[in-house]
């Protein structure tokens, strides 16, 4: 991997998780402006140490080390920069498994807010899938039976990983379900600053968890995710701390996220699938989606707002 690959990379994850975690970043803004100073603090600072290495750091870390056990923990790590043929092969092994369990989660997560969240709709038939919301379960369980017939053809244990991550989303989506009446339970006066530390500190972990999948579609190597989703977690502090609403004016940046994460998804079920997708596939792909919401972003706010953005 050469140096203009490693900084590309780099650049792609954090921005990906910067505009994959703008929801969490709303609700850490509007829970922590009914907290004292000093728990404000404490969360931004200690906070982020903890969404970056205790979840952003070690679950990618734990997720290659589960998918290849024979690495251990330190090859876990290394592995991606490792020239021993033995670590080569293991990572050769279990890069499918973990490939297809993150695309596919991916996938299912488009399509879950393409027919039930709302949305300012920002492309042609937006408006139409979510009508059909009612569609949405009929239309992962067939995409999850045609992932998991074609990879029963390579071995049974990539139609595993599909299983393993249409499960992973199930849960994290339930979480993310309860987040918003959570949220309304946090605002409340009666509970200690202490408590809604706490809930925030999940609610990122569960937040973080499509960063972290999505990360895969940009490299196995786990120092570079470290890295590029630590910068984004930072990113998103500095997004908490500043003007939220400043950043709720682009109305389609979670747009320019959730097709990121289909054209991710679909990177990583392809690569699972044995098609070669070049390195700088991924990170080229977001800057280009993300770019071409922001400037709808632009194009369709107001003017006196525009004069006032930096």
């Amino acid at each position: 991997m050469d140096l203009a690959t490693i900084f590309l990379t780099i650049a792609g994850l954090c921005l990906f998780e910067t505009i994959s975690s703008i929801d969490n970043a709303i609700i850490n803004a509007e829970v922590l402006a009914t907290m004292q100073l000093k728990a404000r603090q404490w969360f931004l600072t200690w906070g982020l140490l903890i969404a970056v290495f205790a979840v952003r750091g070690l679950l990618p870390w734990l997720i290659v080390w589960v998918a290849a056990p024979s690495l251990g923990p330190l090859g876990a790590l290394t592995a991606t920069f490792s020239s021993d043929p033995h670590v080569l092969e293991a990572v050769e092994h279990a890069a499918p498994i973990l490939l297809i369990g993150g695309g596919t989660f991916l996938v299912f997560l488009f399509f879950n807010w393409l027919f039930l969240e709302p949305k300012h709709f920002g492309l042609r038939g937006e408006r139409f899938f979510q009508r059909q919301g009612v569609w949405f379960f009929a239309v992962v369980s067939i995409l999850l039976t045609i992932i998991v017939w074609f990879a029963l053809q390579k071995t049974p244990l990539m139609a595993f990983g599909a299983v393993v991550g249409s499960t992973a989303f199930f849960i994290t989506h339930g979480f993310k379900e309860n987040a918003a009446q959570t949220e309304r339970q946090l605002m409340q006066a009666g509970l200690s600053d202490m408590s809604k530390i706490f809930y925030l500190q999940v609610i990122d972990a569960t937040f973080s968890i499509d960063g972290v999948l999505g990360a895969f579609a940009f490299t196995l190597a786990v120092p570079l995710i470290l890295i590029g989703n630590g910068l984004g977690a930072f990113v998103v502090r500095q997004v908490t701390i500043g003007n939220i609403e400043r950043i709720k004016k682009y109305l389609y940046i979670k747009n320019g996220a959730m097709y990121s994460i289909l054209f991710l998804g679909l990177i990583m079920l392809l690569d699972s699938f044995g098609f070669e997708i070049p390195s700088w596939a991924s990170p080229v792909i977001t800057f280009a989606v993300v770019g071409f919401f922001f400037a709808k972003s632009l194009r369709e706010m107001p003017a006196e707002s525009q004069s006032t953005t930096p």
